[in-house]
């Protein structure tokens, strides 16, 4: 008797399991909705992409895999550089990183942020430099430095600083660490 109803019990769960599965693929109800991802704007270091990329380069740069925009963007970026700081006005001039306009703007024309696994994470600290991003790093401050302080971050101090030092809300001491909404 109860083989029976265990027998029964399967063939109606078989029977209830085949009448609600389907094999036709062309039933247009359920298909799940295709995810469209389109690629916006490139920065990895904030205020880069938008200070040394002209409007009609903008598509092209934020297309571009960072590994080919040095190539690609590098002389631009110089020039852009060189009009815009008196602090490479001549081809011998450096910022605060040693770099020459050739060699800052190889650099910054590859628009990723750089990650340090073994050390310090800061965008620039005085010693370590784009090792990362702190929340409480100050990017932008730190981006104009470099651009137009010149070799000790002295010239242009007008130019140097965005005078914005801190956050509006402090930073959370755990997960996930941004600033509590207002």
């Amino acid at each position: 008797m109860i083989r029976k109803i265990t027998t029964i019990g399967m063939m109606l769960s078989v029977a209830v399991i085949s009448f609600n599965c389907s094999n036709n693929d062309d039933d247009n109800d359920m298909k799940e909705p295709i995810a469209m991802y389109a690629q916006e704007d490139q920065m990895g270091r904030p205020a880069v992409n938008t200070v040394f990329v002209a409007s009609a380069d903008k598509d092209m740069f934020n297309t571009t895999v960072p590994s080919k925009q040095g190539a690609a963007f590098a002389s631009k970026f110089k020039t852009n550089l060189e009009a815009l700081s008196p602090a490479f006005n001549e081809s011998t001039d450096t910022n605060a990183l040693g770099q020459t306009s050739t060699a800052f703007t190889n650099l910054l024309a590859t628009d990723v942020l750089n990650v340090s696994l073994d050390g310090k994470t800061t965008f620039y600290d005085g010693t370590n430099v784009l090792t990362g991003r702190a929340l409480a790093d100050d990017v932008i401050t730190v981006e104009l430095l470099l651009i137009f302080g010149g070799e000790d971050f002295t010239e242009n101090p007008a130019l140097s600083d965005d005078h914005v030092d801190v956050n509006d809300k402090e930073f959370l001491t755990s997960f996930p660490y941004l600033a509590s909404p207002w």
